[in-house]
């Protein structure tokens, strides 16, 4: 990817219409379908399947689903303006403001895991079951007896959230609050991000922001990663505005810090962030200088979450049970899952997927580095061109950027776990910088049909064949993209 490109001019208003109000149509189904079979207080998990009402459930989300995600494909890459952008991905979130939380109950776990803290318990240390959470029958079974995999900051949060709101249902509208909040937060960072790159504007936020996936999991499901997404997207901004000035780097060190204090994941972006703190020529010495402020700034909202609730690091041992769920729509699991399919024909066990997981994270990390490496590369060379080179500072923020895009999708990729909302990790970054954007829309898509309004998974009613097309995928793009991988450039 070679620079921010130029996008087709802005679709005919007739096309934009239908676009619009096709995917508001959708949205309301969704909101409809969450009412008749969704995830509601006081409803058991697996609804769907245990309901008069789940052959009309299933016939609304499929074809709200489809309105939504058709609508939203069809303007990818030429929304009319970025204010009506702005003005339809509203739109499309209004009916799922007030629907009941959507496509998960993981809301429900949040509740708990607030009240728990709330009530003194450590969720680091032990499930919401065993800490008496009185809620704990709306929560899914499998993360019942499960310790927080979630960082200090949202656990605070959650705790706020059962204080404010009094009962099950007030903290989850906080919460839902609190998720939105996030989602603004992101959505108003967009515009400075995609113009320091260079990027349309308007595209990056039809793409970030009018996605189904954040009405549907980040709003209507109230997720933590909305959350992240805010602080991350705040922290990348203030650096792209200020970098090398150690004041406002500490500031964004500080919000970048506090978004891995939500989840984790956000930590694979701060070796990029410093990158994108370097003012003037690129060398070990301006990176150390400039990369230290942020560097501090992070560690130092770590450390004040952790002491400020008193959880210390428990909340790095909460993160090897996020992946007790085993589902193909992970690649490294499918892998693991098809071995293991293929030892019991002869008679073995092997209990693969362990093993792929690890294996997974290992090459991930190897990733990590030669993408931050090859962004590194890419902004020295820009050092001899930077009297000669008109827009520089863009190229500058989109390499970095770029980097720090990649490494998210990178992680989703090879997670032991994906749920849906994991794909508007990458979403959002990349916005702003791609060039073509069919590789990670496309999953976006897909991914929009993996969970029902009750929060059942999709993925488990095709274990064995979703793990065998996923595993042909992941041995089709190995042989395609592997020789390709020397010769790539984040420029």
């Amino acid at each position: 990817m070679t620079g921010p490109g130029a996008t087709p001019g802005p679709t005919a208003p007739g096309r934009a219409l239908v676009a619009r109000y096709a995917g508001l149509t959708g949205a309301v189904l969704l909101a409809v379908a969450g009412y008749v079979g969704g995830a509601l207080p006081g409803t058991t998990a697996d609804r769907v399947w245990h309901s008069a009402d789940g052959p009309l459930t299933v016939a609304l989300w499929l074809l709200g689903t489809g309105l939504l995600v058709g609508a939203w494909w069809a303007l990818r890459d030429d929304a009319p303006s970025t204010g009506w952008a702005y003005r339809t991905a509203g739109l499309w979130v209004l009916p799922l403001l007030v629907a009941p939380p959507l496509g998960s109950r993981d809301v429900y776990s949040y509740a708990c895991q607030g009240w728990a803290y709330a009530h003194g318990a450590d969720p680091y240390a032990t499930g919401v079951a065993a800490a008496g959470c009185p809620w704990v029958d709306a929560v899914a079974p499998i993360w019942r007896d499960t310790p927080a995999p979630y960082g200090p900051v949202f656990v605070l949060l959650a705790a706020l959230a059962v204080t404010l709101g009094g009962g099950l249902v007030g903290a989850v509208v906080v919460l839902r609050l609190v998720a939105v909040a996030g989602v603004l937060l992101a959505g108003l960072c967009l515009l400075g991000l995609a113009r320091a790159a260079g990027a349309p504007t308007r595209r990056a936020v039809w793409l970030a922001l009018a996605c189904p996936l954040v009405g549907v999991h980040l709003v209507a499901g109230a997720h933590n990663d909305a959350v992240m997404l805010g602080l991350l997207l705040l922290g990348l901004l203030v650096l792209v505005r200020f970098p090398g000035k150690p004041r406002p780097l500490l500031v964004a060190g500080v919000l970048l810090g506090l978004a891995v204090g939500v989840k984790a994941t956000a930590l694979v972006v701060l070796p990029f962030a410093v990158l994108a703190a370097v003012l003037g020529r690129y060398t070990v010495r301006s990176l150390l200088r400039d990369g230290g402020w942020l560097a501090a700034g992070a560690f130092a909202a770590l450390a004040g979450a952790s002491l400020l609730s008193g959880l210390g690091l428990g909340w790095v041992r909460g993160l090897n049970r996020s992946g007790d769920s085993e589902q193909w729509t992970s690649p490294p699991t499918a892998v693991g899952m098809v071995v293991d399919y293929a030892g019991e024909l002869f008679g073995r066990q092997p209990a693969a997927v362990p093993v792929a997981r690890a294996v997974a994270l290992a090459v991930l990390v190897a990733l990590l580095a030669l993408l931050w490496w090859r962004a590194w590369s890419a902004l020295r060379e820009l050092n001899d061109v930077r009297q000669r080179v008109a827009r520089i500072d863009a190229a500058r923020v989109r390499v970095a950027l770029l980097g720090a895009g990649l490494a998210l999708a990178a992680t989703v990729a090879l997670a032991p776990v994906f749920h849906p909302w994991y794909a508007t990790w990458p979403l959002a970054v990349l916005a702003v910088v791609a060039v073509r954007t069919g590789w990670f829309v496309l999953p976006c898509a897909v991914a929009a049909f993996l969970a029902l309004p009750d929060g059942t998974n999709v993925a488990r009613l095709a274990k064995a064949p979703g793990a065998v097309a996923m595993t042909a995928l992941v041995v089709a793009l190995a042989v395609w993209g592997l020789p390709r991988l020397r010769h790539a450039r984040l420029r």
